[in-house]
């Protein structure tokens, strides 16, 4: 999967097209592949057979725990082609323990002997040493000294793993009480899993694991411990957005190994991974993995406060998960069915009053029942990728919700489909949840009772994420009067409710000045004047706007001071573009996409001089490639899709007139489309 992301084509659904497919990728292509962790022999048997072995140099990097997996892959008698890794020498660990520790090359003198009895006890493993840089970074000379002898008498005679697993076990004990709790919690995920940073924020809100502080939501103070925990190298970054924030954490092997026996130990979370695990007598938190089958339905789930799924496609139903339906699970704080195959929501969870975080993402729901009121300590509804169009009215009655997700993105969607995503219906009352801080994405288009949906936004003061899809032109200004009240509004996308249709926000006043990102799907007459003043926008999507020729957003967008991404999608009608010198100073990610009108695109010298991406898709008109397009020294990736064959021509390595302004990017794509789906994509060999 990941091959075919970076290939940028879709992924088939078998598993042997899939394996056809990139056999014939790599079909007299030279190639390195990086084979990351391999347990099993027959994972790597599965894995070369896609793999051709075409006399053209390639090459497999292959990396594993197991020494008779390393053996198996070996294509010579004499294994030379095995690199057993070695601990780091002494100057190596210095150097990495410094760099993680003073975020220097070099160790202050005052801690150098400290510093090298410490790492003799680390014995060369880097994992070892970022963990234990992770708890002396913030400590002073005495603190230091205590850990120093606490490692002595801890590790002295131990083997390496014993070790590293002793010294991680201190980066545990060494985190204040607030976050054990939180980094226990992690155990319930399956191993390898990418865990996202909002899911497990309202995770670990719902279960009461955030202390309140003077100023700050809850959701801030969680993200500050995800931070903390990040600095002291016990989780790691997985996947970041666009704009540079973390969006995955993924936590190492050996240390979830560490707090899953911590789990254990205290009785924090049992999982049904194998029929025969031993569950503690209070079962508090259950995790379920891959199947129900590993479930012990004989015991009392009387206490139990969780119940999430991984990877569950079993029925679910009374037989296959009697503890769901039985009416047993009234204390449950914490029930998430994400991507089970539930297709109605048994009547006995709207009876766990106590239930917090309700997640039924990416089920077969299409009905959220009228007992949905029953649920007043919810916090969070998340209905993402269900059927779910419409809420009833008993939702008024969670005033606690402080999280409400209910949309879908388009199954397909290219760069010419409207609208990018599907809201649903909401009753007129809105208006009271007033803890909500993301309500995604609603429809506007409609009136109950005589009340205006988008003129009950406005009550709404703690929203920080605000999606509106089906906005009608005569809204325009009851819209711009809510969000004028909506001060901790930090992203904000707004959909018309035809392509056509005029998203009119000109009345907006004062505008949202905390806002991050800014997307608007329809009609501009003009640009909005108050956008240049939002000087922490970091993301401006704009779609289908077509923008006169005489309202250049480039202007207006140009000095925003930490913009670092931008989009235009049928966004402007004009000729010509002009990225003038000192402008966009952070940008870093640029799409141009289906602008009809453009032939030109000038980029002047100082102009986006941080752009790393940038993309250019169905701009027919363009026979030349942007003008000082070779100043750009650090762009990474150029993309080039569905543009006419003159410009194409131009950047033919061998004769083209334009291929020299490229030719210092690593990455350059080309491409078209069939049909809306990509016919064909290639690298040039720049």
């Amino acid at each position: 999967q990941q091959l075919f992301d970076e290939i940028k084509q879709p992924i088939p659904r078998r598993v042997e097209e899939m394996k056809a497919l990139i056999k014939q990728f790599l079909h007299q292509r030279r190639y390195v592949i990086v084979v990351d962790d391999v347990w099993t022999i027959d994972a790597w048997h599965a894995i070369k057979y896609a793999l051709p072995d075409n006399n053209c140099g390639s090459r497999v990097l292959l990396t594993t725990r197991n020494a008779d997996i390393a053996s198996t892959a070996s294509t010579i008698d004499s294994h030379d082609n095995i690199y057993a890794m070695e601990a780091l020498t002494k100057e190596e660990s210095l150097t990495l323990f410094c760099r993680k520790t003073f975020q220097k090359n070099y160790c202050p003198s005052e801690f150098m002997d400290l510093s090298l009895s410490i790492l003799e006890k680390c014995e060369g493993l880097p994992l070892a040493i970022v963990a234990i840089s992770g708890v002396l970074a913030a400590k002073d000379k005495n603190e230091w000294e205590m850990i120093r002898r606490s490692l002595g008498a801890e590790l002295e005679g131990n083997d390496k793993l014993k070790s590293m697993k002793r010294i991680l076990v201190l980066s545990y004990n060494d985190l204040p009480y607030y976050l054990k709790i939180c980094f226990l919690y992690l155990s319930i995920f399956p191993e390898d899993h990418e865990i996202e940073c909002m899911r497990l924020i309202r995770l670990w809100t719902a279960k009461g694991f955030i202390e309140v502080r003077e100023g700050r939501t809850l959701e801030e103070v969680a993200e500050g411990y995800l931070n903390d925990l990040l600095n002291r190298s016990l989780i790691q970054v997985a996947e970041t957005t666009r704009d540079g924030r973390v969006r995955m954490y993924r936590i190492h092997d050996l240390l979830r190994e560490i707090i899953t026996s911590k789990s254990r130990e205290q009785n924090i979370v049992a999982m049904a991974i194998e029929r025969n695990t031993k569950w503690p007598e209070r079962l508090r938190r259950l995790s379920i993995h891959n199947t129900l089958g590993n479930v012990q339905q004989s015991r009392s789930f009387s206490q139990l406060r969780s119940l999430l799924m991984f990877g569950v496609t079993d029925s679910l139903c009374k037989s296959s998960m009697p503890i769901l339906f039985n009416g047993g699970l009234r204390l449950l704080k914490v029930l998430e069915l994400r991507d089970s195959s539930l297709e109605t929501v048994p009547n006995e969870v709207f009876k766990l009053f106590h239930l917090r975080y309700l997640s039924l993402r990416g089920t077969k729901v299409k009905i959220l029942p009228k007992l949905i009121g029953n649920l007043q300590n919810l916090e969070t509804l998340d209905l993402k990728d269900t059927y779910v169009i419409e809420l009833p009215i008993e939702i008024q009655k969670l005033r606690q919700l402080r999280h409400l997700l209910v949309y879908r993105y388009n199954t397909i969607e290219t760069y010419i489909s409207f609208p990018s995503a599907q809201g649903f219906k909401v009753p007129a009352i809105i208006g009271a949840l007033l803890s909500l801080q993301k309500l995604c994405y609603i429809e506007a288009n409609h009136y109950k009772g005589g009340i205006n949906i988008v003129g009950e936004l406005g009550r709404l003061t703690q929203l920080r994420r605000l999606g509106i899809t089906k906005l009608r032109r005569e809204d325009g200004m009851a819209l711009c009067s809510s969000i004028a009240k909506l001060s901790n509004l930090r992203s904000l996308v707004i959909t018309s409710i035809e392509e056509d249709e005029i998203i009119d926000l000109q009345y907006l006043s004062p505008s949202p000045k905390f806002l991050q990102t800014l997307v608007l799907e329809g009609y501009l007459e003009k640009f909005p004047s108050w956008i240049p003043s939002l000087h922490c926008l970091t993301i401006v999507y704009l779609r289908w706007s077509h923008l006169r020729d005489d309202d250049d957003p480039l202007q207006s967008l140009q000095d925003l001071p930490n913009l670092s991404e931008v989009a235009l999608n049928q966004a402007y009608d004009g000729e010509e573009l002009c990225f003038k010198a000192g402008g966009f100073q952070r940008l870093k990610r640029l799409w141009l996409i289906t602008l009809k009108g453009l032939k030109w695109v000038r980029l002047e010298m100082g102009a986006i001089p941080c752009l790393e991406m940038l993309e250019i898709s169905n701009c027919k008109l363009m026979e030349d490639m942007p003008s000082g397009i070779e100043h750009l020294t650090i762009l990474k990736e150029l993309e080039l899709n569905d543009m006419s064959d003159k410009l194409l021509m131009r950047l033919n390595p061998d004769k083209g007139a334009d291929y020299w302004k490229i030719a210092h990017i690593p990455r350059v794509w080309i491409g078209d489309t069939q049909t809306g789906r990509w016919r064909m994509k290639r690298m040039f060999p720049t």
